[in-house]
């Protein structure tokens, strides 16, 4: 005989903790599904679950899974399962109906012509039938549609088991019960209060945190106080195997009793929710365990014998408010400040929906858990209360800057399915072609206008300007959902991430500075060693969508005589000299990245009488007579779309200028020599003359990666030799 399904549902993101602790009871997961969990198991099992669940909302009880694509359809199935045997004939019954499709657009009438099917199937038989009740019925009928299949059970739970009773005063903003238990299990606290740690929440509200602490640490049942589960007046009850159970909780409970009992205090600077938290931690039969009493988070001091291990674990307001965020930087600062003072050595959770002020702390968070405050996506930050976590506090947001903080969680969950896939192709790819530094996601969804760079493990995210039909207000949003995003999925301290604005640069804008962090760092590619800075330029010193170009120049670049137009940091030259160039030139205008190549060369080993590199302007030294020592067999060419800067002798403009650079860098190139022409103006014409003048292949295809390949117009790129 198959043993028993049951699908247990939870609050959204808590399905993993659920399972495993359904696993306690005897029940083996099936499958998990988007808040709740299915799994399978003896029917004891089924009951523990109602009585022992901290995490769950309903067990159910599956019956069958029937055809529901119409109205007609559901019906029929309903109509011939066999329901006597879940619904007595003199009792009542009630359906609860979750989803909809194109014919059965609402819960209403799903209920309805679920309930005329169970209605007709005992009329069939000619005998009585059960009522229906709104209203503290009998037996609870389940009936959840998706995707054209109605799955029916019976709720043997009978009422959302987040409800344990001794919480019928709340505070403004409460949590509900399995929530609070799910972050005392993602904070250790089972863990803690095993080693004899104490429990603090210095934001306790109506007290269900500490509450919930207490009787996981005690060792009650969370049904225990239920005066009726839902499966009392089904027929394939029994009470025999339920009342063993009861008995077994209450024996539990006075067995951990005999044990130390750790020490559990609440403190909130509002009086009459302290009020409400003493009449609940009375209902919960706590008194003389928990301690609440009003209290300032500045004043916190914990008086007495306490241990020298602990949990603090709160949930501070949100500020949905702009005026309440405001304060929010303060109250986390005062929060951190009091935990370093009054509990060092403790752990600190911090259940937040603005976890930018995790900042504010003054701690660096260890782990962070993605959970739901009902339909608010919020985090739960872990900290540990000692020195070595210990960082200087920030605001999260100083004016202009956006605050990590998801406002749309289906429209996040789409970029976080995207950047998942990607990191399986792309991030594969470059994984096995021993490539640390690549695009991993190029404005894939209109939604997110953004550039995701990875430098091996750490992130530069540049927002592309959004057109002025996008309203500023709904672009920051999204950026602001992206950056919550991107470190989740990449698994990367925020503190990892860099995220600027890419608009058309004109004149200087591009050589000017946008921080001044000086955090420079080497990164790595086929055999090269790079210096580059994600924070203080516009572009981080490395272009990589030349990764391509500069491999080849690596590989053909033995005994040549090796020319850089327009350097920028020298990285193409590092690859000339590593693959064993005879000598170098590079060139730009630019003091800071002359000085940059030059540092990228030195940490390549490479001689610097052999591989020079000067400050010039390239239009005007290519327009310079020749000597003998300015021919090369090898010229990279790769200016700026336009420049009109103050050192340069004119203008530069690269659809108008480049026949006379490129016949300048010719009349450089030895007889059998290769010069690389490159730019990134979309709109680019080369010139037809060219064409007829020097042997001219355009190898664009060839010098795209796996990475740039849905950009592919991020570069064009030609070939170009003297005609024999």
């Amino acid at each position: 005989m198959s043993k028993p399904v049951f699908f247990v549902t939870c609050p959204k993101g808590v399905e993993y903790l659920l399972a495993d602790e359904l696993a306690t009871f005897g029940l083996a997961t099936v499958r998990n599904a988007p808040a709740g969990v299915w799994v399978e198991g003896p029917l004891e099992a089924g009951y523990r679950a109602c009585l022992w669940s901290r995490l769950a909302n309903r067990v159910i009880l599956h019956i069958d899974e029937v055809d529901a694509t119409s109205g007609d359809q559901l019906y029929d199935g309903v109509v011939h399962l066999d329901w006597q045997q879940h619904i007595p004939v003199h009792g009542s019954f009630r359906v609860n109906f979750l989803g909809q499709n194109e014919a059965i657009r609402n819960t209403q009438f799903g209920a309805q012509r679920v309930k005329d099917g169970i209605v007709d199937r005992f009329r069939a038989g000619g005998g009585p039938r059960p009522s229906v009740a709104a209203k503290h019925p009998d037996i609870v009928v389940s009936a959840r549609l998706n995707r054209g299949r109605l799955a029916l059970g019976i709720d043997l739970s009978g009422h959302s088991l987040h409800m344990r009773g001794y919480r019928t005063d709340k505070g403004v903003a409460p949590l509900k019960e399995n929530l609070a238990a799910a972050l005392l299990m993602r904070a250790g606290w089972p863990d803690i209060a095993a080693n004899g740690g104490d429990f603090v929440d210095p934001m306790c509200g109506s007290g269900t945190l500490v509450i919930e602490a207490a009787m996981m640490a005690l060792d009650l049942a969370p049904g225990r106080k239920q005066e009726r589960f839902g499966f009392e007046q089904w027929p394939g009850h029994k009470p025999e195997l339920w009342l063993s159970l009861r008995q077994e909780a209450e024996r539990r409970a006075h067995e951990a009793k005999q044990r130390r009992i750790p020490r559990f205090a609440g403190f909130d600077q509002d009086s009459r929710v302290v009020a409400t938290a003493w009449k609940n931690i009375q209902r919960a039969g706590l008194e003389g365990i928990v301690h609440v009493e009003t209290r300032a988070v500045a004043d916190l001091n914990l008086d007495g014998d306490w241990f020298d291990q602990g949990l603090v674990l709160t949930n501070p307001p949100y500020g949905e408010r702009l005026s309440e965020r405001k304060e929010l930087g303060g109250l986390y600062l005062s929060l951190g400040d009091a935990v370093k003072r009054a509990t060092p050595g403790w752990r600190l959770g911090v259940f937040t929906g603005a976890p930018e002020f995790g900042r504010s702390i003054g701690l660096r968070s260890f782990k962070q858990y993605r959970l739901f405050n009902g339909k608010l996506p919020a985090q739960l930050l872990l900290f540990d209360v000692d020195e070595a976590s210990a960082m200087t506090p920030r605001q999260p947001a100083a004016p202009g800057e956006v605050a990590p903080r998801i406002a749309n969680e289906e429209r996040a969950a789409m970029l976080r399915n995207r950047l998942k896939k990607n990191l399986k192709t792309i991030g594969q790819w470059a994984r096995k072609q021993g490539i640390g530094c690549y695009r991993l996601y190029d404005a894939d969804m209109p939604e997110f206008a953004l550039a995701i760079d990875v430098y091996e493990g750490r992130v530069h995210v540049q927002e592309y300007a959004a057109p002025k039909s996008v309203d500023e207000r709904a672009a920051r949003e999204r950026l602001a959902e992206a950056l919550a995003v991107i470190p989740e999925v990449l698994g990367i301290d925020p503190e990892e991430m860099v995220c600027k604005q890419r608009q058309r640069q004109a004149g200087t804008s591009q050589y000017e500075k946008q921080a001044a962090s000086g955090e420079f760092f080497n990164v790595h590619e086929h055999g090269c060693a790079l210096k580059v800075n994600l924070k203080d330029y516009l572009d981080t010193g490395l272009f990589l969508d030349h990764r391509p170009v500069r491999h080849w120049i690596q590989q053909h670049a033995s005994h040549k005589r090796f020319l850089n137009l327009f350097c920028y940091t020298g990285a193409a030259t590092v690859h000339a000299a590593v693959g064993g160039a005879s000598r170098s030139l590079s060139l730009d205008m630019s003091k800071t990245y002359v000085a940059w190549a030059q540092d990228n060369l030195a940490l390549n080993g490479a001689d610097p009488a052999k591989h020079r590199v000067e400050q010039a302007d390239c239009l005007a030294w290519l327009a310079d007579r020749k000597t003998m020592d300015q021919r090369f067999d090898l010229i990279f060419m790769d200016p700026p779309t336009f420049s009109n800067s103050a050192r340069m002798a004119g203008v530069l403009d690269i659809q108008r200028d480049h026949p006379a650079l490129v016949r300048q860098a010719m009349a450089r190139l030895s007889s059998d020599g290769l010069l690389i022409f490159s730019n990134n103006f979309r709109r680019f014409r080369l010139e037809e003359a060219l064409e007829s003048e020097f042997e001219v292949t355009e190898v664009t295809r060839d010098t795209l990666d796996k990475d740039f390949q849905r950009n592919a117009r991020i570069h064009r790129c030609w070939h170009i030799r003297h005609k024999a």
